[in-house]
């Protein structure tokens, strides 16, 4: 298991809600749907090395900031003698590399076919790379770093790909974590002290979160699926269930992710029985909501003004 475990972003929580009950912006839209496809990435990356043996610390989704500078990293494993930096890029498709001047490095190129530029990748991670040397010369460590942007989806294919660069593709990536794998050595308390200390200088909230201007009154109300976010729910007894994908939830937790829905977008609102009620939609007895949220919260006041916490 992870040390430091990763947990979806705030900005994703409350895109992936906005997207279900609003019409994002297409800036907007395509900025959620960018970071759904790096979660997805990271989860996948994730997967892979939950399966390392070796004695290990892995830290996901670190953030920084060292000499005014802010930088993220997607995954670090900390192993003894030794640190992995892994950039996380979950690209699909056919992409192909061109070489900048020798003298400029920075100008190299990457590209989608036919011949669409995204940012690339190693801009990021050389940026990382040096502003964690310079946080852990702060902090007195002397670990060599070995940074890899790993690109996880199968389906991706890079053409012109210089063999210089450090890029794992994901016919790779099996063969580079089994490498790592095979560290006899031991960890020791100065590597748990490093890994407590780097978990405690994270930052847990993102100077770059960009989210669209919304209002209570302009979200469509209503229990939206957890699985495929569809509106059209029954609910069956005890069970709501998806009229489109089939899945099924207990109603009680439906009601408490509505609750955490609310929360999440409406920190200073108060959780009332009308407001649950209204934002749920498809329960249609107060009483129902009302039970469940005597149970899992604290009531506070009396008569029509109360509220939970």
């Amino acid at each position: 298991m992870a040390y430091k475990p990763r947990t979806e972003s705030e900005e994703l929580l409350i895109l992936r809600v906005l997207n279900a009950r609003m019409t994002l912006s297409d800036d907007d839209k395509k900025h959620y749907l960018r970071l759904k496809k790096g979660y997805e990435g990271v989860i996948m990356f994730d997967e892979l090395t939950e399966q390392l043996r070796c004695e290990c610390f892995i830290l996901n989704d670190l953030l920084f900031t060292v000499n005014n500078q802010t930088f993220q990293i997607d995954s670090l494993i900390i192993v003894p003698g030794q640190i992995y930096l892994c950039e996380v890029k979950n690209y699909e498709g056919n992409y192909f590399y061109e070489l900048g001047p020798e003298s400029e490095p920075e100008s190299d190129r990457l590209y989608k076919l036919p011949k669409t530029e995204y940012t690339n990748p190693l801009y990021q991670l050389n940026k990382s790379n040096s502003l964690l040397r310079q946080l852990l010369q702060n902090l007195g460590v002397n670990l060599p770093i070995e940074a890899k942007v790993i690109f996880i989806n199968p389906k991706f294919t890079l053409y012109q790909a210089p063999l210089t660069k450090p890029f794992i593709f994901p016919t790779q990536v099996s063969s580079y974590l089994e490498k790592l794998d095979k560290s006899p050595l031991k960890l020791t308390d100065y590597h748990k002290r490093l890994a407590d200390k780097l978990v405690s200088l994270h930052i847990k909230k993102s100077p770059y979160t960009q989210l669209p201007s919304y209002r209570y009154d302009q979200l469509r109300k209503g229990h939206t699926c957890k699985i495929c976010d569809s509106f059209s729910i029954s609910i069956e007894g005890k069970n709501c269930i998806c009229l489109d994908c089939g899945h099924e939830e207990l109603v009680t937790d439906a009601v408490l992710r509505c609750v955490r829905e609310i929360k999440l977008l409406f920190p200073g609102m108060k959780i009332t029985t009308n407001v649950v009620y209204e934002w749920c939609g498809v329960v249609e007895s107060k009483k129902r909501i009302r039970r469940i949220l005597n149970k899992h919260f604290k009531a506070i006041g009396v008569s029509s003004n109360t509220f939970f916490e």
